[in-house]
């Protein structure tokens, strides 16, 4: 990746985005890697942050790979990737109002381009309640309207600097063993799933129209064992639970603070516990490397 470089971050607010984990987080990826994936790429801080390193020289990788199970979303990136010029163009055709913001959300993206979709994934992102990205079963999106005074819909140099981070990365929409079912030594795969509840009104994995189920846990958690057979190095964020303790026994638990918002009832917001799990330390249960915030 030759040439300027880049300042890339996060272009959608999201739901457990990892902007404010990234010291721990970066802390703990290795300097050389052969493929980098994110199976949950959600906002992405943490490929954008390396992504933004490897154009400096500060950090090496031969391949990326973002996945996700949002088709939105994957779209989104695949836009941006492909063709950021047409995606400012049409998202400067938006504007912050009420009624619009309904119309567009009612709208069906079927027969749409993906810089269309894009487009439209951007202003809802936007503009709607707390930049949350929400499906009911049928997949449609469901959030309403922000109270944002005067919310920044389109920042043109901040895409234009995820495109370049995005140039010859591959996007798609699969489910994670797909994409982590190929690793193996010199790659490094980062897992961040929706996360295993801290309480009942802390739920929340309405992503993707398919949710994500205690099964799906299980089975991520036999994919972490899995990776570590075939020396691919895996590091994986959720809540710190009995459950993900459980789960996730036989690797490095590393015990952080991060602040939670996803939660309904205000009281239950705040700092949680979290772990970040590692695959190559020797098993137990650690400090964090830093506090994060």
């Amino acid at each position: 990746m030759a040439g300027k470089p880049i300042d890339a971050k996060p272009i959608v607010k999201w739901a457990g985005g990892k902007s404010r984990l990234l010291g721990e987080l970066l802390d703990r990826v290795p300097r050389d890697i052969g493929t980098y994936a994110e199976p949950f790429a959600g906002g992405a801080a943490l490929f954008f942050a390396l992504a933004s390193e490897r154009s400096r020289g500060m950090r090496k990788f031969k391949r990326a790979v973002l996945a996700d199970r949002n088709e939105e979303l994957v779209a989104l990136y695949t836009a941006i990737r492909d063709d950021v010029s047409a995606v400012i163009e049409a998202l400067g055709a938006y504007r912050h109002d009420r009624d619009l913001f309904y119309t567009v959300r009612a709208q069906s993206t079927q027969g749409m381009s993906d810089v269309e979709r894009a487009a439209r994934f951007m202003f809802l992102n936007r503009t709607c309640f707390n930049g949350l990205w929400r499906v009911n079963s049928g997949g449609k999106f469901n959030v309403p309207f922000g109270k944002y005074k005067n919310p920044r819909i389109l920042d043109e140099d901040g895409l234009r600097a995820a495109s370049r981070a995005l140039a010859g990365v591959d996007v798609v929409s699969r489910d994670f063993a797909e994409v982590t079912g190929t690793l193996g030594k010199k790659d490094f795969v980062y897992l961040d799933p929706p996360y295993v509840p801290l309480s009942r009104t802390a739920s929340f994995t309405a992503y993707a129209k398919d949710g994500f189920t205690p099964h799906d846990q299980a089975r991520l958690a036999d994919e972490l064992h899995a990776l570590k057979r075939r020396g691919a190095r895996a590091m994986l964020s959720n809540a710190d639970t009995p459950t993900t303790r459980d789960l996730y026994e036989g690797h490095a638990l590393h015990v952080v603070r991060a602040p939670r918002s996803i939660s309904c009832d205000g009281a239950t917001r705040g700092d949680a516990g979290e772990l970040v799990v590692t695959t190559w330390e020797a098993a137990g249960i650690y400090e964090p490397l830093r506090t994060a915030g």
